[in-house]
């Protein structure tokens, strides 16, 4: 039985559905925890951090005391790992943009020549308010995490469309004459 060419191209499966992706598994998992620790724990962030950073560093040592009682060769060393020059820069530059624009944006709204931004940031922060008189800023945190997640899942499985199209590869070849 041969297929035309319409069949066929209704058969190929889009790479995009069948790969659904792990981050919205990983966020809600992360946030699931963090949501645990902070809320249902009643601890401070800054506890579940030293909590991370001492099971890390346990894990590392006890690995690092098996691999040597056992001979095995560490590919790469934990207490060698360095991060370049250029890394930590653009790590540091991305960090000084992202705060410089949010100061730039709420500079601008402060004072008061974009009406229409000025509007929007005053309905946020009085949104945010009766949010924040209803429910803990922990829970309405989380629950912005199971919504971002909901909606990197749906647009991975393209429920939704992204509001830029992403063009389609295609090859233009020029011919010489």
């Amino acid at each position: 039985m041969e297929l035309n060419a319409d069949e066929t191209t209704a058969r190929t499966i889009n790479p995009r559905k069948a790969d659904v992706g792990g981050k919205p598994f990983i966020l809600i998992i992360c946030g699931s925890l963090v949501y645990y620790h902070c809320a249902c724990r009643n601890s401070s962030l800054v506890s579940l951090v030293s909590d991370v950073f001492i099971v890390l560093l346990c894990s590392l040592a006890i690995l690092g005391l098996l691999f040597r009682q056992m001979n095995i060769s560490v590919p790469v060393d934990p207490l060698e790992w360095q991060i370049s020059q250029d890394a930590a820069n653009s790590v540091f530059a991305c960090l000084a943009n992202t705060i410089g624009a949010a100061e730039s944006v709420l500079r601008v709204a402060a004072t008061g020549h974009d009406k229409r931004l000025f509007f929007k940031v005053v309905v946020t922060l009085y949104v945010l308010s009766a949010l924040g008189r209803i429910a803990s800023g922990v829970t309405i945190a989380y629950a912005g995490l199971c919504f971002l997640c909901l909606y990197m899942l749906a647009e991975n499985l393209q429920l939704i469309s992204s509001r830029n199209p992403r063009r389609r590869d295609c090859t233009n070849t020029v011919q010489d004459d």
